[in-house]
């Protein structure tokens, strides 16, 4: 669905689609039940009810501060926050990829844009630690041709600097290059990198604005629509 035809739009119409950047959890791959095992598993530690997967799925792209406040009713800067943080990541380590998959269509998408020749990346918030391996488990590390993580940079999203290192890494102009996420913090990142935005509104999309609110130049509603407009942006032709 395209939703306007806004500058970075006609930027791209003057300058070919050289590559494509992802998100990791709520674009790529469907993280959810695992980060909310982990929070549930805290949870009963305490005594405390769990928490269906429908009320933490959505918070899944805003990392620990999203299922932390959902889960506790704390913010990054209480007191607790930090311990909460540090026994989240550490259960996590443990439980990285049990019930974690691609979505549907990914790998298809994937290879449709290999096999054309566009280069393609990922750009997540999520460290490095979970990243590298979570990505390796997945299949995904030895064909993406950059993996940058929210430790690679200084700043992580909604900042553009972990888009631009992954630009220069691919060696293509930021004019050149689409960004798909499913937070509104990557699509924010994306218009301030100048670069082409897709929102995924299949995937977590937070409880904040929704997806429409974004202004990102396209939104998608399925990994096949986003194949479709990936397609169509690209100007190739369906592979397999």
């Amino acid at each position: 669905m395209m939703k306007n035809v806004p500058e970075s739009s006609l930027s791209a119409a003057l300058n070919p689609i050289q590559a494509i950047l992802f998100d990791l959890d709520g674009t790529l791959a469907d993280t959810a039940p695992d980060l909310a095992a982990v929070t549930n598993k805290m949870l009963s530690v305490r005594n405390l009810p769990s928490l269906p997967l429908a009320t933490l799925r959505p918070l899944a792209s805003a990392g620990v501060a999203g299922l932390m406040g959902e889960a506790f009713g704390i913010n990054a800067q209480h007191q607790d926050f930090a311990a909460l943080r540090e026994e989240f990541l550490a259960c996590y380590a443990t439980d990285l990829c049990i019930h974690t998959k691609l979505f549907p269509g990914i790998e298809v998408m994937l290879t449709d844009i290999s096999v054309n020749r566009i280069r393609w990346g990922i750009v997540t918030n999520k460290i490095a630690k979970f990243a590298e391996p979570l990505t390796a488990q997945l299949g995904l590390q030895q064909h993406a041709l950059c993996l940058v993580s929210g430790d690679t940079t200084p700043h992580a999203k909604p900042h553009p600097a972990p888009l631009l290192h992954a630009a220069a890494q691919l060696k293509v102009a930021p004019a050149q290059v689409i960004y798909v996420g499913d937070d509104q913090r990557d699509v924010q990142a994306g218009q301030a990198a100048g670069m082409l935005t897709i929102a995924a509104a299949y995937g977590y999309c937070g409880k904040d604005q929704p997806p429409e609110a974004w202004n990102a130049d396209y939104i998608v509603y399925s990994t096949a629509q986003l194949h479709a407009l990936l397609r169509n942006l690209m100007g190739t032709e369906p592979q397999g």
